[in-house]
């Protein structure tokens, strides 16, 4: 039987959720953070992905909220997590690039307090399960970050089966235990990550726990099982959506296996699972060239375009979020850190996040953005940086990824009104050259502040 959730939203929007434990007698949540990888913003069923089936993930965002327009603060692997684990902009988490997929060498700071050690800290058993990318040194790996548990690899992607490297080799073979190599050759890699997190769902039921569920779904090599290759090969889907597509609906299935073993515990009503992608889907060779969808959004993985940061996004919490929800604010990654300590009822550290709490948001659908500006870079040359600000409707992009020379102006800038233009085909920066410098000094002074950290 659930909760009252409209009592407890309202309790959650207009008191907050401090100390909510001792207040209600309630036991603190259980947290799990799936993070897929290189999936499109519409390649969900409820988020407009009709061809997918993806039964497990409709039947999350039907539990809870679903975010329309939710973005990642970096169109690429690495600093989308790093941003996650610290609730903190890339530039300011301490790796604003792709981390090394070689062992021995560093990648997020370990002066960054990541959203693992917070949990520890508050008496969570914590554990890392699959992706990890932000380092690859004993101080940056999971264990050293927070995780009183890890299991998975350190680099950037692996073959599921033999667990090696998938390019740029030879010889790296890429599976750990707490920081200890181990070796499951032939045993499908998602399989492994169900068998680790229902292990350590087993051993930690008594005891509150944050799992970073990190799977390396729909990433490439798209290594869908055979009955999914199978059921879009009969709907006719052509290459290379057929493979995708088995590929999302594979980890779809695997998601509900730990979603099942929750509710055979009976501890589904009291977990909080957030699930979202780290950015935008892949168009990469290695990928077959593409696969994924943001619908009518411009651009993919790589590009600060909708289409490489805007991505699909769900939270659920049976017994404290109401069922049937759908939230349009402009949310992002950052923001969960945050907003899953107040969720908790644990205060935040002392010291500075850029994530705000949602918590408000979801409590109520005409609650507004918490974020009057947001900033990403990422990408380009020293010359010709990538960057992007978000104000509002208004959007400005300078050296924009996938966009023709003839699409931008003199200085190389693309300004676009999201709520009029959510395609961007249309660049006003000529148009509205005042807007363009309001923006472009809000960046620059972003950057000073970031740099200094």
């Amino acid at each position: 039987m659930r909760f009252p959730n409209k009592l407890l939203t309202l309790f959650i929007g207009f008191l907050g959720l401090h100390n909510l434990h001792a207040q209600t007698n309630e036991v603190r949540p259980n947290v799990i953070v799936i993070y897929s990888d290189d999936q499109g913003w519409t390649d969900i069923n409820s988020f407009g992905g009709k061809d997918l089936y993806t039964p497990v993930l409709d039947s999350l965002a039907a539990d809870g909220v679903r975010f329309t327009q939710f973005y990642a603060a970096s169109p690429v692997c690495s600093p989308s997590r790093a941003s996650l684990l610290t609730g903190r902009y890339p530039q300011r988490a301490g790796l604003a690039g792709n981390a090394s997929s070689h062992k021995g060498v560093e990648g997020m700071p370990t002066e960054q307090y990541t959203i693992g050690e917070f949990f520890r800290d508050a008496g969570y058993k914590t554990a890392h399960i699959g992706k990890w990318h932000v380092g690859y040194t004993p101080e940056t790996m999971p264990n050293a970050q927070g995780f009183d548990y890890s299991y998975g690899f350190m680099g950037g992607c692996i073959d599921n089966y033999s667990h090696f490297f998938y390019w740029d080799g030879p010889n790296r073979h890429d599976l750990w235990c707490n920081g200890k190599e181990v070796y499951e050759d032939g045993t499908y890699f998602p399989d492994l990550m169900i068998r680790e997190t229902n292990t350590f769902i087993d051993k930690n039921k008594d005891n509150p726990f944050f799992i970073y569920f990190a799977i390396n779904m729909p990433h490439y090599p798209l290594q869908g099982e055979k009955k999914w290759l199978d059921y879009y090969s009969d709907k006719g889907l052509e290459s290379p959506r057929d493979k995708y597509a088995a590929f999302v609906s594979t980890m779809d299935e695997k998601i509900g296996e730990v979603v099942n073993h929750l509710k055979e515990l009976g501890l589904y009503e009291n977990t909080i699972i957030v699930f979202q992608s780290d950015h935008g889907f892949s168009e990469e060779e290695r990928g077959f060239g593409g696969g994924g969808s943001a619908g009518v959004l411009r651009g993919s993985k790589f590009s600060l375009f909708e289409g490489g940061t805007r991505v699909p996004a769900i939270i659920t919490w049976p017994r404290g979020i109401e069922a049937n929800q759908v939230r349009d604010q402009f949310s992002a990654n950052i923001d969960w850190y945050p907003t899953l300590a107040e969720l908790c009822g644990i205060h935040l550290p002392a010291r500075r996040l850029d994530g705000k709490s949602l918590v408000s948001i979801i409590a109520d659908k005409n609650e507004p953005t918490k974020h009057d500006v947001f900033f990403w870079r990422q990408g380009g040359s020293k010359e010709k940086p990538q960057w992007a600000v978000r104000m509002g409707d208004w959007k400005l992009l300078r050296y924009p990824v996938f966009a023709e020379d003839k699409e931008l102006d003199e200085r190389g800038f693309f300004l676009v009104n999201i709520n009029e233009d959510l395609a961007e085909t249309k660049n006003l920066a000529q148009q509205f050259p005042q807007r363009v410098k309001e923006l472009e000094i809000l960046y620059e002074e972003w950057l000073a502040d970031v740099s200094l950290q």
